[in-house]
């Protein structure tokens, strides 16, 4: 199945679409790339590091992924991790052996030359810099991400292609050292030079097989007409530019950053699919809007398995958050949106799904959101029992259920093309 496209642009080869999530992340991403890998060439991410976690499950397969793309566990497709990630080659390396001992083929697993790579003195910054901040820290996975793109931007840092030059990469690492010295602090210690020099050429030479030049082997899929899909990390909400900041990652998540991620132009973009629970959550501190406590918020956290797949945190869960929703489908271009997790609200008396905020009785936008106190207005929905396994079209979900599917559908003003009720890759319902 490929996805659908925009009305006046069919799917067609040799175009790329997208799959962004349009809440706070966990949306679900992994299942749905797993679901559609089949009918592509190439699965390609294009943002984000090991802070990034997709599960999915097939049967009795489950894979916890961190960097990998979701389409592994299909056949068809190679797998490329773009130039816009940031990649540990620890995690990486570790990846690599869980999947050949599954008996995955990681023959077909490209990395970009462009790619930076997260060194082992990136963690212990973060950590740092969240010790340091105290009460105020954003909640970051301290897995070096931030650290690994402010040295990007600041033209320090270390790249894939690196990885075939030994001797200037083990001098760039040093040069580094020597720019920043041991900065870390807050009681958290940078690991030496000589370590992180010798790790790094030791995993290195693991991973370089796989390295390619990335921006002519995307291009070239293109041009032989490869049909393409671009898998987002985290949401739309957590994104550097338009998200809630500052408790934001450090990287664009919002669909146009697959095109600088990846080195594509926009032409090449066919369709723009945005991924959403039929409920909210989030990961650390910052604004959700809303966010259940007390039973309600257990009952969504133990039914729908909210916990974080990298850290295990358990996540902060609310409504359905149609403000949020509107603002993501605007900013990404959305031309269809895949619901998830319908199922973990069967069996509520109501469902409620936010639609307005407003902050000392003033209607307040997305654009104004803050970390402060804020009143939400709630649109409420009949609940419903347990969904039908075997439903595979939108029409098969019982009535209060293929009603709160509608009313999400017109809160979004974006067409819903399918629904997810279950983990396993068949529990999808198409329209």
């Amino acid at each position: 199945m490929v996805l659908k496209a925009n009305a006046d642009r069919s799917p067609t080869c040799g175009l790329a679409d997208v799959i962004v999530g349009i809440q706070w992340g966990d949306e679900g991403k992994g299942r749905v790339v797993d679901y559609h890998a089949d009918s592509y060439d190439l699965i390609a991410r294009f943002g984000g590091g090991d802070n990034a976690g997709h599960t999915i499950v097939c049967g009795k397969r489950k894979v916890a992924l961190r960097i990998v793309p979701s389409g592994v566990l299909q056949n068809r497709p190679l797998l490329f991790i773009g130039g816009g990630t940031v990649v540990s080659l620890a995690t990486l390396v570790s990846e690599f052996e869980m999947l050949a001992n599954l008996g995955i083929d990681i023959e077909r697993i490209r990395v970009s030359d462009r790619a930076h790579i997260v060194l082992p003195y990136h963690a212990a910054q973060e950590r740092a810099t969240e010790k340091r901040r105290g009460a105020h820290a954003i909640g970051t996975t301290g897995r070096g991400i931030g650290p690994a793109y402010v040295d990007k931007a600041g033209r320090v840092g270390i790249t894939f292609g690196d990885l075939h030059r030994p001797t200037a990469l083990a001098e760039k690492i040093a040069q580094r050292y020597r720019l920043h010295g041991d900065d870390a602090g807050a009681g958290v210690e940078s690991p030496p030079v000589e370590a992180v020099i010798e790790e790094t050429l030791t995993l290195g030479r693991r991973v370089l097989p796989h390295v390619v030049d990335g921006v002519r082997f995307i291009q070239e899929m293109l041009q032989r007409d490869c049909r393409v899909l671009i898998e987002g990390a985290q949401g739309t909400m957590l994104d550097v530019g338009y998200g809630t900041y500052p408790f934001v990652t450090s990287s664009h998540t919002i669909a146009g950053a697959a095109c600088t991620g990846l080195g594509i132009g926009p032409r090449s973009i066919g369709s723009v699919v945005g991924v959403a629970k039929a409920y909210c959550t989030r990961v650390g501190a910052g604004p959700f809007p809303s966010e259940l406590h007390g039973a309600t918020a257990e009952w969504l956290r133990e039914r729908g398995a909210e916990f974080g797949t990298v850290t295990g945190r358990p996540r902060r869960c609310g409504w359905f958050d149609a403000v949020a929703a509107r603002y993501a489908t605007q900013v990404n271009g959305l031309t269809s949106v895949i619901l998830t997790k319908l199922d973990v609200l069967s069996g509520l008396e109501r469902v409620g799904v936010v639609v307005s905020y407003a902050r000392d009785g003033a209607p307040i936008s997305m654009q104004s959101l803050a970390d402060e106190p804020l009143q939400t207005e709630v649109e409420w929905h009949e609940g419903w029992g347990e969904l039908p396994r075997d439903a595979r079209r939108l029409r098969d979900l019982p009535g209060n259920a293929g009603r709160y599917v509608e009313a999400l559908q017109r809160a979004l003003q974006v067409p819903i093309q399918a629904v997810s009720f279950g983990a396993e890759r068949s529990e999808m319902a198409l329209s």
